[in-house]
């Protein structure tokens, strides 16, 4: 069982940063997965970034290369979504989510935990 708790959304002018963090409980952190995922009002979640468990490898949506950067520390349990020059479109709730397994996962229906999510507001 993990349990995943993000943190550091907030309000923020277009152009701007933020750094969401997602915390993990658990002694075996290193073997999952993790992504985050975010979600608008009125549409579906959608896959933003993610990290093999080892951190080696990354992937991301179209729509974020370039802006965003997806790290983990397993020695902290967390993994981290660094956002730069966002834009009023990046508004939405955003999840990070955890699954068994060495490689990076877009698909939010492989995921099997999700933390309760952090809301990510940009201002024009």
């Amino acid at each position: 069982q993990v349990q995943l708790v993000e943190s550091g959304g907030g309000l923020v002018q277009a152009g701007g940063s933020l750094r969401l963090s997602c915390a993990a409980s658990g002694r075996t952190f290193s073997s999952y997965g993790m992504g985050w995922f975010r979600q608008a009002p009125g549409k579906e979640r959608e896959f933003v970034a993610a990290i093999s468990w080892g951190g080696d490898s990354t992937y991301y949506a179209d729509s974020v290369k370039g802006r965003f950067t997806i790290s983990r520390d397993n020695a902290k349990n967390t993994v981290y979504l660094q956002m730069n020059s966002l834009k009023p479109e990046d508004t939405a709730v955003y999840y990070c989510g955890a699954r068994r397994g060495s490689s990076v996962y877009t698909a939010s229906g492989s995921y099997n935990y999700w933390g309760q999510g952090t809301q990510v507001t940009v201002s024009s």
